[in-house]
């Protein structure tokens, strides 16, 4: 039952996608803060570069795997997971889970998730610096995040907007509504 309702009303697109564009991964000296949608479509970037192969349906799996965020209306920074324990740490297994049954991604397999984490870390570790102002030591000592911050941001060439810019609500939840639209359309043809 409780997955009838969840794929039914939580996991219907507008609803992740409203989620995910209202839902905040940083705030920086903007009029809006990045959004996880924002966020996510750049990292969907970044694996589609390092990874020129990858397949629809693997996009499709990095553009929603923030999708529990949205849902839950909180993107708690990987630092502050370990004290929010097993309880939320289920709750956004079983979350992932459902957006993976709904859009019929496949579970991640050892290899693509250390190129999703590659990707992950890349864009939060840039997201870091150039829109939050954060110093590269303060993302490396405070977020723990090791990786190498990117000069230019994947998002710009992309869709011909400012470096770093975060997005409006609408125009996060209109490009990445795009891009679900269009992946779900290649993926499951």
């Amino acid at each position: 039952m409780l997955y009838k309702i969840l794929n039914i009303t939580i996991l219907a697109p507008s609803f992740v996608i409203g989620g995910l564009a209202i839902c905040y991964s940083l705030l920086g000296g903007y009029k809006h803060p990045l959004s996880v949608a924002q966020h996510s479509i750049a990292v969907m970037l970044l694996r589609r570069a390092a990874a020129p192969s990858i397949t629809p349906l693997e996009e499709l799996r990095e553009l929603l795997h923030d999708a529990e965020e949205g849902l839950l209306g909180f993107d708690a920074i990987s630092v502050i997971k370990p004290f929010l324990g097993d309880a939320f740490r289920a709750l956004t297994k079983r979350l992932e889970h459902m957006v993976f049954l709904r859009y019929g991604l496949p579970a991640w397999d050892t290899r693509g998730h250390a190129a999703h984490k590659r990707a992950d870390r890349l864009a939060a570790a840039s997201e870091a610096v150039h829109v939050a102002g954060w110093s590269r030591e303060e993302v490396r000592r405070t977020l723990k995040i090791r990786a190498e911050v990117l000069a230019e941001d994947p998002l710009a060439a992309h869709y011909d907007c400012r470096p770093w810019e975060p997005w409006p609500p609408a125009v996060a939840c209109e490009r990445f509504l795009a891009e679900l639209e269009r992946l779900k359309a290649s993926a499951h043809g």
